[in-house]
């Protein structure tokens, strides 16, 4: 009986409130903080993220390549907030083309760092989303607009090279460790790469049918019939491993629910969206006590940290698939809960990992505030 109370004690101590209204004119203010932080902690080289910051808990990380994948994708993220957040102020604008400059010089040399770590794929998810935002502020600038569309071209080419044999995509490739990766693919990295191609596609972007088709197909042999998620199809003989439940799947069902809606899929309807929005505020503890643990998946659940401001990026993509009126009670929550995280520097952080994650935790918080930023006007 006693470590069952210290554990519900535990839990709602780790747990931000679930309800609640945040006072808007705290939330314009909030985001300005969160992007005068990302201008303060850009690299000289105008890149975001680097491998200074270590501990014995390091992830697996093959330099150079890992770090080439970890620096691009968390540039992309900050480029991506810094845009989204229309915030005109020298600064910042500055910090968007050092930035620009550095992504279009080094994202033509990204690969995979080994034959069994593939974390590039997530550099090319999130720079076509970066780009795509590059692209639609460069009219009446056509040489550069005519670069972003070569880069772009050129990621979405990648997504398709490294496409896992099974259909989808995956950060590691323990299996054969061949050309085109024979790893299982992870539900909730598919599904990133599915928002990533959705939104290109709709910039005016070739993306290949088949490979979204098997993507797809990817995430729905993965969908429990509660709309949960398996970590990975490897895990397609344990469904019910603590990772696989409900509480462990609340990062990932946002992002697999969002990206097959996205892409027609008719099973994820307005009430399965609105289901787990309800899900994600009600048991945001299970999120919540692994953010800022060292070690992935050591919580609760086997929730790893990294899943934390992840998975209410994509809510947000969620609420902005919901009608406006549905929406707005959402975005009012999500926006409570924030602002309640954002740390004294300005920045959100849910997993030490290198010198990344104050950068890619705070992008992340950003991009979901500028939605929730619209209860405000």
């Amino acid at each position: 009986m006693t470590r069952w109370l210290i554990g519900i004690a535990v839990l709602l101590a780790a747990a931000p409130p679930a309800r609640g209204a945040a006072n808007p004119e705290d939330v314009r203010p909030a985001i300005r903080r969160g992007i005068d932080f990302l201008v303060q902690r850009q690299e000289k080289t105008g890149a975001w993220g680097s491998a200074r910051n270590t501990k014995d808990l390091n992830i697996y990380a093959p330099v150079p390549g890992a770090h080439d994948a970890f620096r691009t994708a968390t540039t992309s993220l900050c480029l991506a907030a810094l845009i989204d957040s229309a915030d005109d102020r020298p600064a910042v604008q500055d910090a968007i083309a050092r930035g620009e400059r550095w992504l279009c010089a080094h994202l033509p040399e990204l690969r995979r760092a080994t034959a069994d770590a593939t974390y590039n794929m997530w550099g090319h998810a999130y720079a076509i989303q970066a780009l795509v935002r590059l692209h639609a502020h460069a009219r009446g600038a056509e040489e550069r607009a005519a670069a972003y569309r070569t880069l772009i071209a050129s990621q979405i080419d990648y997504l398709v090279r490294y496409e896992c044999i099974s259909g989808g995509w995956a950060y590691y490739d323990f299996e054969a460790g061949t050309q085109r990766p024979s790893g299982a693919s992870p539900s909730f990295v598919t599904a990133t790469a599915l928002v990533a191609l959705k939104e290109a596609k709709d910039a005016g972007f070739d993306v290949p049918r088949e490979i979204v088709a098997r993507g797809m197909q990817s995430i729905v042999r993965q969908r429990k019939p509660d709309f949960s998620y398996l970590y990975a199809e490897s895990h397609r003989w344990r469904p019910m491993r603590l990772v696989n439940r409900p509480a462990g799947s609340l990062g990932r069902s946002q992002a697999c629910n969002i990206a097959l809606r996205l892409w027609g899929d008719g099973a994820v309807t307005d009430e399965v969206l609105r289901a787990w929005l309800e899900r994600l505020f009600a048991r945001n503890g299970w999120l919540s006590i692994g953010r800022k643990r060292p070690v992935p998946h050591e919580a609760w659940f086997q929730v790893a940290g990294y899943f934390f401001y992840y998975g209410h990026y994509y809510a947000a993509l969620c609420m902005d698939a919901l009608d406006p009126a549905a929406a707005a009670p959402y975005r009012d929550r999500m926006a409570a809960l924030l602002l309640g995280l954002q740390e004294k520097d300005g920045s959100w952080w849910d997993y030490p990992l290198y010198d990344y994650h104050q950068q890619y935790g705070t992008a992340f918080a950003v991009l979901t505030l500028l939605r929730c930023a619209r209860v405000a006007r």
